[in-house]
């Protein structure tokens, strides 16, 4: 039974980042764009309904206080009936031109106003004889003419049958029209600025995420064999952090490639002669045995350079990692004696001790201990049996240093610098024993440490190597006390 390979769904492509911010920044103007239009418009109907309620109420009122007087304010004298009092009332309003009013007495009928209205209710009677006969005295009615909001104020004389009602009607369409045509015009304003909105975010996301951008396409580009790509920081927010930490980030990229190729080109560069002397002697073996002691002989000894020279550049690699140095209080005068006591069963010299710091001081003290051991052991190489050799230690304010001073043939000015380098043996390094690494160890060692190292020295007077070592726990970082 066979079963078809499942087949993989194609990935669906993301949305770009800044199509993202603009579309989320589209969304929030648009839904406080509608939110803002749908409260002013409702604020603005209830402003309508209360104008018109306030209108009318206003209407009643006046009508009241007249009927409560009594009295024509033209003439002086008291309305001899209802009819008169209302007819009197309707002459004096001067309405909006969305306001009807009219007057009505069982006798005379609707008593009109002679003016242009948007709808003559007191020619409709089956609009006008509902509104009359309402046990409420206001209400909201359709007309032609759109809907209308009344009020109704009653009222009656002395006499039997002398009694009358005043209408008040207002007509709303046109003030809802109104709000609508500003809602439409909020809408549109709102739409224009949504367009605004949205341009702007594309252009701000565009700034924004342009480190972005450059930090993908220098990842895109960024190769085990270019690793010098750095980019541009502007700024001092998150993203220029961003931008700051990749650019660490490829710094130590490039110091771990650079530690990578340069230990492969040391070990390809110093191993080939032992491999080649190795091949050589196995390739010319024999069955003498004399022959083939001296040839193993010969073997062995290049094989344990060759584990010597490893040994050494694995110590410079991780020389440059951060665990390389592991500060701690060291009580200098106890190292130093213990450094005396060591470096004195390397060779026969006449060791001496120069001097001899007090104090404890933060430092790495079994690194310490490798430096000024192969300090001692370069100047063992080359000094004389019974030579001199001095070593001593001195604490300041500032530093604490360790140094190894010998009377042998010295270092020429032009080869100082120099002999630091890896498998540089110095002048005299053909006919000495040794990879040329020991003195690029006591440096990368120093170098950990934030520290340095010092050579004084003049051809024929003898070389004096000096350790010097900060007393703080990082370099720029707050100064441990000597004590």
């Amino acid at each position: 039974m066979t079963t078809e390979p499942r087949r993989r769904r194609p990935r669906m492509r993301a949305v770009p980042a800044r199509i993202r911010i603009m579309g989320w920044l589209l969304l929030l103007v648009a839904v406080v764009t509608v939110s803002t239009t749908l409260v002013t418009y409702n604020l603005l109907l209830r402003e309508v309904d209360s104008d018109v309620n306030a209108a009318l109420e206003q209407e009643a009122a006046e009508l009241g206080q007249v009927l409560a007087e009594g009295v024509d304010r033209a003439t002086g004298q008291p309305f001899p009936d209802v009819r008169s009092a209302l007819s009197a009332h309707l002459r004096r309003q001067y309405v909006d031109d969305d306001e009807v009013v009219l007057a009505w007495t069982p006798s005379s009928g609707p008593i009109l106003q002679d003016r242009e209205e948007p709808f003559r209710l007191g020619e409709s009677p089956g609009l006008l004889n509902p509104i009359l006969a309402d046990p409420a005295r206001s209400g909201t009615v359709e007309t032609p003419a759109g809907e209308m909001r009344w009020i109704r104020v009653d009222a009656s004389g002395t006499r039997e049958g002398d009694r009358g009602s005043f209408v008040v009607g207002y007509f709303v369409d046109r003030d809802r029209a109104e709000i609508a045509t500003t809602v439409r015009t909020l809408l549109f304003v709102g739409l224009l600025g949504l367009v605004l909105a949205g341009a702007a975010a594309w252009l701000v996301a565009g700034q924004i995420l342009a480190p972005v951008r450059l930090v993908r396409r220098a990842a895109a580009e960024i190769t085990e064999h270019d690793l010098t790509r750095r980019i541009p920081v502007d700024g001092r927010d998150d993203v220029a952090a961003l931008a700051e930490q990749f650019n660490a980030m490829l710094d130590r990229l490039d110091l771990a490639f650079a530690t990578q190729r340069r230990f492969l080109d040391d070990a390809g560069h110093e191993l080939r002669t032992p491999i080649t002397i190795v091949l050589g002697h196995l390739e010319l073996l024999d069955d003498d045995p004399v022959a083939r002691a001296e040839a193993i002989r010969l073997c062995v000894d290049e094989l344990d350079r060759m584990n010597r020279i490893v040994g050494d550049l694995l110590l410079l690699a991780k020389a440059e990692q951060p665990d390389f140095i592991a500060l701690a209080p060291t009580d200098v005068t106890e190292l130093t004696s213990d450094l005396y006591a060591k470096v004195r069963t390397i060779g026969d010299r006449r060791w001496r001790l120069e001097a001899l710091g007090e104090g404890q001081v933060p430092l790495d003290e079994q690194r310490t201990t490798q430096a000024v051991v192969q300090l001692a052991q370069n100047a063992v190489q080359h000094t004389e049996d019974g030579d001199e050799i001095l070593i001593g230690s001195a604490v300041s304010e500032d530093t604490v240093s360790f140094w190894v001073a010998d009377h042998g043939p010295g270092v020429p000015r032009e080869d100082a610098e120099r002999i630091f380098q890896r498998f540089d043996r110095g002048p005299s390094g053909g006919h000495r024993s040794g990879a040329g690494l020991g003195l690029a160890i006591v440096r990368a060692i120093a170098e950990a440490q934030h520290g340095l190292v010092r050579l004084e020295s003049a051809p024929g007077h003898g070389a004096r190597f000096t350790i010097e070592i900060p007393v703080h726990p990082a370099e720029g970082g707050t100064p441990w006390p000597v004590s």
